[in-house]
């Protein structure tokens, strides 16, 4: 099985396993992994992560100015040019890779402060869901580390263009004017 096709499975047996009753969950993944521990290792992983995300609005975390990256700073081979977007956990940033090659990149950070196991579980999860996806429309991801003060980070093609959410407002419009309604 290739890793779209892989990664289409995980997606429909963690929506199905999210669709069951808690008492359901663990016969419905028993079937719909057929004894693929790996393929369950990776499920179990997601469904943790979903679930460590309720908490995380729950109960916020302060996080401090001092350890906020800012434009110039360097975290190993990359250098922060300026930040590109910022959620709940994390900052994406405009990175400039210095060595061994020059190239800009994409590096997403946990938020200063952010550092208790749940997040940092939900930010691995995440950052392992990318690496393993291979299609041209999402960006790959080239390095992870942890910078001196212990944040986690990791790097990917960076992808010139809107943000998200200003594509999506766009779409949105287009559709409803060309559809007749306002």
């Amino acid at each position: 099985m290739g890793k779209p096709e892989q990664w289409q499975k995980i997606k429909e047996i963690v929506g199905g396993a999210l669709d069951c009753e808690p008492a359901e969950r663990g016969a419905f993944l028993d079937s719909a992994c057929a004894h693929d521990g790996e393929l369950r290792a990776e499920v179990d992983s997601l469904l943790a992560a979903y679930a460590d995300a309720d908490g995380l609005s729950e109960h916020p975390l302060a996080i401090p100015a001092a350890e906020t990256p800012s434009e110039s700073t360097t975290i190993g081979p990359y250098r922060l040019v300026r930040e590109l977007g910022v959620g709940g956990m994390g900052q994406v940033w405009l990175a400039e890779q210095i060595e061994p090659v020059y190239r800009r990149v994409a590096l997403k950070l946990i938020k200063a402060g952010m550092y208790d196991a749940a997040v940092i579980q939900r930010f691995q999860a995440e950052r392992q869901s990318v690496a393993i996806m291979d299609h041209p429309a999402i960006a790959k991801v080239f390095d992870a580390g942890a910078t001196p003060a212990g944040q986690p980070y990791f790097v990917m093609e960076y992808v010139d263009g809107l943000p998200i959410t200003d594509y999506c407002d766009q779409k949105t419009i287009r559709r409803s004017w060309g559809s007749g309604s306002v």
